[in-house]
């Protein structure tokens, strides 16, 4: 299976990045938009899933309803936030606008993610974004919910690698940050980021958890700040499609804390930005 799933990420990636090649894209422009549809996908997947074992289960005085997939720990997708009503569209229709549409809905109907999704689709040409579509549609329909988090991951490393030195503010080598958690083994508690960028190092405490025949939700909760806001919502994105939650902050770490984090978590994990030197020494100067 793990080879299948490789050869599906290597594909997706490749017709993704045709598509941005013969765009008016640059990288940076085109990253968020791309992970915002695999989320999408990744909710849309995990909501058809929920409806096929809740059909049937519904009384004449009770319909299934937005609690019903809840309580499955499923986001509840009202009809225009469906991949398959977006795929229906014809091509003369605003897919950008669709699209956004389509965000708007999932937040509305999901408190958590209230101001976290991309809503930038109308900047991109309508060709493309069918194509990135129908690109993410073939994601198996049998496909596991880790493939989901899998190809995530994939496509947040390789347009890090594409921007060079900027990626690297947002995503840390798989390598290293398995290695940091490997050597800090949080087994069971609270951990702490305090320059969280895209999430990694949540994702991979929460499979060292599963490799060890424990369920994250249950043993680990994960806090992060971030002071880039977009890449906080990557952060909460690449969360959930990994079947995670967090409360992770927007700010900047340096002369904010907003979790007021002293004494305050069983592990504190991070891959700073080193290379910043204009810090404000003199608003340090209480730091504890």
């Amino acid at each position: 299976m793990a080879n299948t799933n490789s050869e599906v990420e290597r594909r997706l990636w490749a017709s993704a990045d045709e598509l941005r090649a013969n765009s008016k894209l640059k990288s940076s422009e085109y990253s968020v938009p791309v992970l915002g549809l695999i989320f999408l996908r990744y909710a849309d997947h995990r909501f058809t899933q929920a409806e096929r074992q809740l059909a049937g289960k519904g009384s004449a005085r009770r319909g299934i309803g937005k609690e019903d997939y809840q309580a499955r720990g499923v986001m509840f997708l009202p009809p225009q936030s469906r991949f398959s009503h977006l795929l229906a569209l014809p091509e003369s229709e605003n897919i950008g606008k669709a699209i956004n549409d389509a965000m708007k809905g999932v937040e509305a109907e999901n408190e958590e993610l209230k101001g976290v999704l991309p809503k930038s689709y109308s900047k991109i040409e309508n060709s493309t974004l069918v194509a990135l579509l129908k690109n993410f549609a073939a994601i198996p329909v049998d496909a596991e919910g880790d493939a989901f988090g899998k190809i995530y991951e994939y496509f947040l490393g390789n347009f890090a690698r594409a921007e060079g030195q900027k990626g690297g503010e947002f995503f840390t080598p798989t390598a290293l940050v398995k290695l940091i958690v490997e050597i800090i083994e949080p087994y069971h508690g609270r951990i702490f980021d305090p320059a969280c960028g895209s999430g990694g190092m949540f994702v991979q405490s929460a499979d060292f958890v599963k490799a060890h025949q424990k369920n994250p939700s249950a043993e680990i909760t994960v806090y992060g700040q971030e002071r880039v806001d977009e890449t906080r919502q990557l952060c909460l994105m690449n969360l959930a499609v990994h079947g995670l939650s967090g409360d992770i902050r927007q700010g900047n770490t340096y002369y904010e804390d907003l979790h007021e984090s002293v004494g305050k978590f069983d592990f504190v994990m991070a891959n700073p930005p080193f290379n910043v030197d204009k810090v404000d020494k003199e608003k340090l100067k209480d730091d504890p």
